[in-house]
């Protein structure tokens, strides 16, 4: 009977040491445990630089990959393997991916890189796959160009946001975000400030999709120089799914002349 009590008393100072031993591991992270993890080369070896990467949530081995011009690639083996998928497009640069999260059938592509180096590819507006990227069917936006993000909602697969870099050698009109509340059938431009700015970035709230942030960035192309940044860059934020925005500035921002923004939640 002693020895029992003894064995308990023991089994129950252990599962506190083990209780309080986790509690300090988990307060004090050490980088060494990292040590055993490291990247890996997974291709493919064909489509150029990338811009656009993005997987489907619940599944670790499917992922797409956009070259900004090779075209779009899919792996279902965590890129083991890679299978080209618009080969047979009249597009090649892509510069924004999105698979809707509540069907991961239905794909949108915003074709143009919005990274204005010396040698750019330009693109021709949105395609969009409703059979996992089997076929395209091209659903408009042709003169925005140079596309930076696509954001679907993670609920309704028609409800979309394109945000649009525009021309990159000359002002144009078909600069901001643009939502679609059909699938892509029709769409409504939400954000502009003038034909010299941009949409460079875009990002909703995962817990509240009326919630978003969106990047503006002024720039202009030549063949000979790079204007990047000026008044017409910035921050908004929307509450109502992009019918309204407000500019963000000051607090903390910067008063200055501002650049390229990257907006992530």
């Amino acid at each position: 009977m002693k020895h029992t009590r003894s064995c308990v008393r023991l089994l129950v100072l252990f599962g506190c040491l083990v209780a309080v031993a986790s509690t300090v591991l988990a307060q004090q992270y050490s980088d060494s445990q990292m040590k055993g993890m490291k990247w890996r080369l997974v291709g493919p070896f064909r489509g150029g630089r990338a811009l656009a990467v993005t997987g489907i949530p619940g599944d670790p081995y499917t992922f797409y990959f956009g070259g900004v011009a090779g075209g779009l690639w899919r792996t279902n083996d965590a890129g083991i393997t890679w299978t080209p998928l618009t080969d047979k497009q009249p597009f090649a640069s892509i510069g924004a991916i999105a698979v809707a999260e509540s069907n991961p059938s239905v794909i949108y592509v915003g074709t143009g890189e919005s990274c204005l180096r010396g040698n750019i590819s330009y693109g021709n507006g949105v395609y969009k796959s409703t059979d996992g990227g089997k076929s395209w069917t091209y659903i408009g936006l042709k003169e925005t160009q140079h596309i930076s993000r696509v954001i679907v909602n993670p609920r309704n697969p028609d409800v979309v946001f394109v945000a649009a870099l525009g021309h990159a050698y000359g002002p144009n009109s078909e600069r901001g975000v643009y939502r679609s509340t059909d699938g892509g059938k029709n769409w409504e431009k939400v954000l502009f400030k003038d034909d010299k700015s941009g949409a460079i970035d875009l990002a909703v709230d995962p817990h509240n999709s009326n919630v978003m942030f969106a990047a503006l960035y002024q720039i202009q192309r030549t063949p000979w120089s790079l204007e990047s940044g000026g008044p017409g860059s910035g921050l908004y934020r929307t509450v109502d799914g992009g019918t309204t925005r407000n500019n963000l500035e000051g607090h903390g921002l910067p008063p200055s002349k501002q650049g390229s923004t990257g907006v992530y939640i």
